[in-house]
């Protein structure tokens, strides 16, 4: 029997807890996306600020913010985008975020597709990151996460059945 990739790590973070590590910290991010003049679809990617390597925005929900709320906030404050977030999320992913300490931390991420309407000029961490929009494909590739990037090429064959 074959077992997608997803479905092994949805398999392994179970076993994870069942054998006591700590489950995953949770984090949200945007997927933000738009329709070019040509019709066809784009997703915005801004650089990692320590390695520089092509990420989605993303972060921690702050307060009594909902999740899609946080991963809209994490698009205007990394990528300077808003627009029409989905209330529903397209998936998720697992990764090792490095702390301070130099230890490793399981996260697990809830991605959530952004609409564009609005590029900002300005936007605050401008100075510490680049943005570049991407066919699907290229999108995809670019991430250094196999499970992010089966995201990034479904929605990006699809976005309508994905998107709010």
């Amino acid at each position: 029997m074959l077992i997608s990739r997803g479905t092994r790590i949805l398999l392994t973070e179970r076993l994870r807890g069942l054998f006591g590590s700590p489950p995953p910290r949770l984090q949200v991010a945007a997927l933000p996306w738009r329709v070019n003049k040509k019709g066809a679809i784009e997703i915005l990617m801004v650089t990692s600020r320590e390695s520089r390597r092509w990420v989605v925005p993303k972060g921690w929900p702050e307060g009594e913010e909902s999740l899609s709320a946080a991963a809209a906030r994490e698009a205007r404050e990394e990528a300077g985008v808003s627009g029409i977030i989905s209330s529903q999320e397209l998936g998720s992913f697992h990764y090792g975020k490095r702390l301070v300490s130099g230890l490793e931390r399981r996260c697990q991420v809830l991605i959530f597709p952004l609409e564009v309407k609005k590029v900002a000029d300005k936007w605050p961490e401008k100075k510490r990151r680049t943005r570049q929009w991407f066919a699907p494909a290229e999108a995809a590739q670019a991430v250094d996460e196999p499970d992010l990037g089966e995201l990034i090429a479904r929605f990006g064959g699809n976005p309508s059945e994905s998107a709010a």
